[in-house]
């Protein structure tokens, strides 16, 4: 695999159209279940799979933008620009040291963006509208939506076609789910009837606990074939490449993150197949 920048965006010169990017929303209101490393981590397989992938950080905390080696610090137009002052989100779009994948970074100031959207027209569908001018462009975003179920988080359901939901391998792995399944039964009925559920994926398993093994077999109990069969390990790798604004593919492409990822990107193409 290469792994360096190729610059622009991808444009009209490939041999064949491309069909509208998959839109995928990471999402779970609980966190620390691996949410982010998800998106930085999965964005990075699939584009070692040559496909084009742009990750679209709605989380204030802008980890994925800084996991995937962005400094949101050296930008003016990002996210928060695109929610909040109709700036066209092309004019946010980053390449990133990865080839074929991009990013449209967040910063801290869309902290303040969950009250700002309230009082705004179609404020639910604003991030569905700005995504409208690039969904030809790639083959999948995806979002990183932030551990809430507040006004960014809805935006992303409401511009997703897919949700994946990562759920960590310990003690209360399914608290909460339901109000997030609620939440998407709710933006199915009334803005967004085409948001379908990609998958769970487990995180954070570690293969030397018996409470791991429980937490996985009850999640697949629970959702049965929409788990994915990738589990992705508890690793320190894993928990290391953030702080060198790598994903794990380029940071430790043989560690057992690494193949774990790679396994999931390989379903979640397959799952559209």
């Amino acid at each position: 695999m290469v792994f360096e920048s190729t610059g622009a965006p991808p444009t009209g010169s490939v041999p064949a159209p491309r069909a509208a990017a998959r839109v995928i929303a990471i999402a779970n209101q609980k966190g620390g279940v691996g949410k982010t490393t998800t998106v930085v981590n999965l964005a990075a397989a699939l584009a070692g799979r040559e496909k084009s992938v742009v990750i679209v950080d709605l989380d204030p905390q802008a980890n994925a933008t800084t996991g995937i080696g962005v400094d949101f610090r050296s930008l003016d137009n990002t996210i928060y620009e695109v929610l909040i002052q109709d700036c066209a989100i092309e004019d946010t779009v980053v390449a990133t040291s990865v080839r074929n994948l991009y990013c449209v970074p967040a910063k801290l100031d869309l902290a303040g963006a969950e009250v700002e959207l309230v009082s705004m027209l179609a404020r639910e569908t604003r991030l569905r509208e700005a995504l409208k001018p690039i969904r030809d462009d790639y083959d999948f975003v995806l979002i990183d939506c932030p551990p809430s179920l507040g006004l960014l988080t809805i935006n992303g359901l409401v511009a997703a076609d897919e949700l994946l939901v990562p759920i960590q391998c310990e003690y209360f792995a399914l608290e909460g789910l339901g109000a997030l399944i609620r939440n998407v039964e709710l933006v199915r009925r009334t803005v967004n009837p085409g948001l379908r559920i990609a998958g769970f994926c487990l995180t954070m398993y570690d293969a030397r606990t018996k409470l791991a093994a429980q937490v996985a077999e009850d999640v697949r109990d629970h959702f049965g074939d929409q788990v994915f069969s990738a589990m992705v390990p508890r690793s320190v790798r894993l928990s290391e490449a953030p702080s060198f604004g790598q994903p794990i593919e380029v940071y430790a492409p043989m560690s057992r993150g690494a193949i774990a990822y790679r396994d999931l990107a390989k379903e979640v193409i397959e799952h559209d197949a």
